[in-house]
């Protein structure tokens, strides 16, 4: 089984808390459609709450492309995330660019210095996304 894998299990198994990685509580599965398949996939990923939702970092752990949920997402931006206490949330993903995408950047790296360490790794600008809850309760 692979990392993403196990994650997602034990985030299922244990009611979204992961203890693996010492995760705990914050993360969301992401569900995300394939922009060339259609194939439904899940991602679980790193989330940072907001008024709206959630801030998402396509890190890919500092490698020189882009994680292929992000290019999913951008395609498909209606989706589902699995919340930790709230179940399935309907969202819509919003690439922010620009001083939001600064700002939300800044919150990633004040939450954990290994964002700090991806951002070293490559050349590319990592992308932030926000997750817009559309039920309006994040």
């Amino acid at each position: 089984m692979d990392f993403n894998q196990q994650v997602i299990e034990e985030f299922r198994a244990n009611g979204g808390t992961v203890t693996t990685a010492g995760f705990g509580r914050s993360l969301l599965l992401v569900h995300h459609t394939g922009a060339r398949s259609g194939t439904e996939r899940v991602a679980p990923l790193f989330a940072i709450p907001t008024e709206n939702g959630w801030l998402i970092a396509a890190s890919a752990a500092g490698a020189d492309q882009h994680p292929a949920w992000y290019h999913n997402l951008l395609a498909h931006p209606d989706t589902v995330v699995e919340h930790p206490d709230r179940g399935e949330v309907a969202v819509r993903a919003v690439d922010l660019q620009g001083e939001d995408r600064d700002a939300a950047w800044a919150r990633f790296l004040a939450a954990s210095p290994g964002f700090a360490g991806y951002e070293a790794k490559t050349s590319r600008r990592i992308p932030v996304l926000e997750l817009q809850d559309q039920a309006g309760g994040a």
